[in-house]
C-alpha cells in the first residue's frame, strides 16, 4: 500500500497550489460580492491544462484520472477558491461524455473540456423529486427525428457561465412502455429554455438557478450516447466523480480554514507572553478538526484510486464515505476556525466566516448525509432498505 503521490502528481499539486494562491480567497469573495465570476482563474487553469487532467490525451487532455482532478479541486479550495464548476463540468459532464458519449460527441466536446473553453453544467435535481431520481418529471418525447424536452430543474449551478446543460430526463421505452432515464446536451440559449436565479445565503461567485424547459427542441445527436440504452449507465457514471470531487473541495476548504486559524493563534497573545494557541482549549479543537480533515483526505484518495482502477462498485461505497467524511470535516474545520479567531473570525478580512454557508451546504448537497447513511446501512451493513 503506497500513500505517496507520483512525481507528476506532486508537481501538479504544487503548481495548482501556486496558481490558487496567486488569486486567493479575497479574489474569490470580491467576485462573489460584485456579482462577477472567477473567469480569470478558470481561463488560466484551462490554459495550463489543469481543467483537463482527466481528459484522454487524444482529445487534448492530460490523460490522468479522477485522482488528478481531485488534486486540482482540493488545492484550489485550499487556496480559498473552491470552484463548484470543477465538479459539474470536468468531473461530471466530461466523464459522462468520455465514458458514454458517441465518438462524435467526444470529438466535439472533450477538447473544450480540456482547455476550459467549454463549460457544461448538470441538471438532475427537481422541485418535487428530491433525492429520488425515479420521480423525475422532466420528460423527453420524440418528434420526428428531434426530441422535445419539458420540465423543471432546480439548484442548477453555473448556468449563466455555461454553453450547455447536461439534462437528465425520462423517456418512454417503446418495448415496455416504461419510463427510463436519458441524458441530453441542451444549449443554454436554446429556444424554450428559460432560467430564474435563486437567491442563496452562500458567498460564491457561482450562481444557482431554476430551469424551465418548455418543449425545447433538440436534434437527435443531443442524446448522450446516441441510444436510450446509454441513459442509466451515463447517469451513474457521473455520480462517483461528483461525490469524490465535492469531497476534495470540502477537504481543501477545511485545510484553508485550519491554516488561517493556526497562523492567527500561533501569534496572537492576550494572557501573558504565550500565544493563545498554547492553551489546550484553543489548540485541541483545531487539532481535532485537522485529524478529521486528514482522515477524509485518506478516504478520498482510496475512492479516487478505486475509480481510476475501474472498480466502480467499490468506488461508489468509498466515494459516498469520502463525501460524508469531508462534509463533516469541512463544516467542523470552518466553525472551529471561526471560534478560534473570535470576533476576527466573523470579519471578511480574515476570510473564514465567508465559507460557513458553503460548508454547511456540503452536508446537504449533492447528496445529503442522511442518504449516505442510508446507502451505507443498506449496502455495507446489509440492512433492509429504509426508504
Amino acid at each position: 500500500m503506497n500513500f505517496d503521490l507520483t512525481p507528476e502528481q506532486d508537481q501538479l499539486r504544487d503548481a495548482v497550489r501556486a496558481l490558487g494562491r496567486r488569486y486567493g480567497h479575497s479574489y474569490f469573495v470580491e467576485k462573489a460580492r460584485s456579482g462577477g465570476h472567477t473567469t480569470e482563474l478558470w481561463d488560466e487553469a484551462g490554459r495550463l491544462g489543469y481543467l483537463g487532467v482527466n481528459v484522454p490525451t487524444e482529445y487534448g487532455g492530460g490523460g490522468g484520472g479522477l485522482t488528478e482532478l481531485a488534486i486540482v479541486c482540493e488545492e484550489l479550495a485550499a487556496a480559498g477558491c473552491p470552484l463548484l464548476l470543477l465538479v459539474v463540468s470536468p468531473a461530471i459532464a466530461a466523464t459522462v461524455i468520455n465514458r458514454h458519449g458517441t465518438e462524435e460527441q467526444r470529438k466535439r466536446f472533450l477538447p473544450g473540456f480540456a482547455d476550459g473553453s467549454v463549460k457544461v453544467v448538470f441538471a438532475i435535481t427537481e422541485p418535487d423529486a428530491g433525492s429520488n431520481f425515479h420521480r423525475l418529471g422532466t420528460v423527453a418525447r420524440r418528434d420526428g427525428d428531434d426530441w422535445l424536452l419539458s420540465g423543471r430543474k432546480c439548484y442548477i449551478s453555473g448556468v449563466d457561465e455555461a454553453q450547455y446543460v447536461l439534462v437528465v430526463a425520462r423517456t418512454e421505452d417503446a418495448a415496455t412502455g416504461k419510463l427510463k432515464p436519458a441524458l441530453f446536451l441542451v444549449p443554454t440559449d436554446a429556444a424554450g429554455l428559460t432560467r430564474s436565479r435563486l437567491d442563496m445565503e452562500i458567498v460564491s461567485p457561482e450562481n444557482q438557478f431554476l430551469l424551465y424547459l418548455d418543449d425545447v427542441r433538440l436534434p437527435a445527436d443531443a442524446l448522450v450516447g446516441g441510444s436510450l440504452d446509454a441513459g442509466l449507465p451515463a447517469l451513474f457514471a457521473g455520480l462517483n466523480p461528483e461525490r469524490i470531487t465535492v469531497a476534495a473541495m470540502g477537504v481543501g476548504t477545511g485545510r484553508y480554514a485550519i491554516e488561517r486559524a493556526t497562523d492567527y493563534t500561533a501569534t496572537r497573545k492576550v494572557w501573558g507572553g504565550r500565544s493563545i494557541g498554547a492553551h489546550q482549549g484553543v489548540s485541541h479543537p483545531l487539532a481535532h478538526a485537522a485529524v478529521q480533515v486528514e482522515l477524509a483526505r485518506l478516504m478520498i484518495a482510496k475512492a479516487a484510486t478505486l475509480y481510476d482502477a475501474g472498480r466502480d462498485l467499490e468506488a461508489g461505497v468509498s466515494g459516498n464515505m469520502a463525501k460524508y467524511a469531508a462534509g463533516e470535516a469541512a463544516a467542523l474545520a470552518v466553525d472551529t476556525a471561526v471560534q478560534a479567531l473570535g470576533g476576527a473570525g466573523m470579519t471578511t478580512e480574515y476570510g473564514v466566516a465567508t465559507l460557513l454557508g458553503a460548508v454547511r451546504a456540503g452536508r446537504i448537497a449533492p447528496v445529503s448525509r442522511e442518504m449516505i447513511l442510508n446507502f451505507v446501512a443498506q449496502h455495507v451493513l446489509g440492512q433492509e432498505k429504509s426508504y
